[in-house]
């Protein structure tokens, strides 16, 4: 835990602090995988997702955030964020992880629905017409044959993260308030927005 918790500490004599957005994902894989394309030793913000030890559900995400903000603390210039999936989880364990999300201004909750991959295929195309999870994953594949619950990160561009954000943004109309209900809708581009704004206020 020591260790850890160096690892969100200023080290001395470094230059401004890196915004760091903590991200509790539900994959163990993919979402993590992703969020690494934001953060690298160079960069001037700063993606870390707490994994655990197997996919979990959202109170499962829920105590493994708040266990680690209260261990680790937050800087008031910080985002702690939770992204799950829709799929099979209740409206009350939803509900849980949107209240938690409006504790603090600086929380925040984004959801896929049906799950992560959605977002993922909106780099791609429109993703209009989604039946199901299955559909969902089938038509990424289209794109990404080899895609197996991972994701090459180098066959996704600024442009396509650009559009994603655009696509997603025009399902979701009117902005949802807590998260979104129908298939074929994702809230990670509100995210990915406060990511990509945070890049160009820390070189200004």
């Amino acid at each position: 835990m020591a260790a850890q918790r160096r690892k969100f500490q200023r080290p001395l004599g470094k230059r401004r602090y890196k915004k760091l957005f903590l991200i509790v994902a539900e994959g163990v894989k993919t979402e993590p995988i992703y969020f690494g394309i934001f953060t690298d030793d160079t960069s001037i913000v700063r993606v870390s997702c707490l994994k655990g030890k197997h996919d979990s559900s959202p109170p499962q995400a829920l105590k493994r955030m708040t266990g680690h903000l209260e261990s680790e603390g937050l800087r008031p210039s910080d985002e702690a964020w939770l992204v799950v999936d829709k799929d099979q989880w209740s409206e009350e364990q939803l509900t849980q992880l949107h209240q938690w999300s409006l504790q603090q201004e600086n929380y925040g909750f984004a959801l896929s629905n049906p799950k992560f991959e959605y977002w993922l295929l909106l780099h791609f195309e429109d993703g209009i017409g989604i039946a199901s999870s299955r559909d969902c994953t089938d038509r990424l594949k289209r794109w990404i044959p080899d895609y197996d619950k991972g994701i090459d990160t180098r066959k996704i561009s600024q442009a396509q993260i650009d559009d994603a954000i655009r696509r997603a943004k025009k399902r979701d109309h009117p902005p949802c308030g807590d998260w979104p209900r129908s298939l074929g809708q994702t809230t990670v581009y509100r995210l990915i927005e406060n990511i990509l704004k945070a890049r160009v206020e820390q070189t200004t």
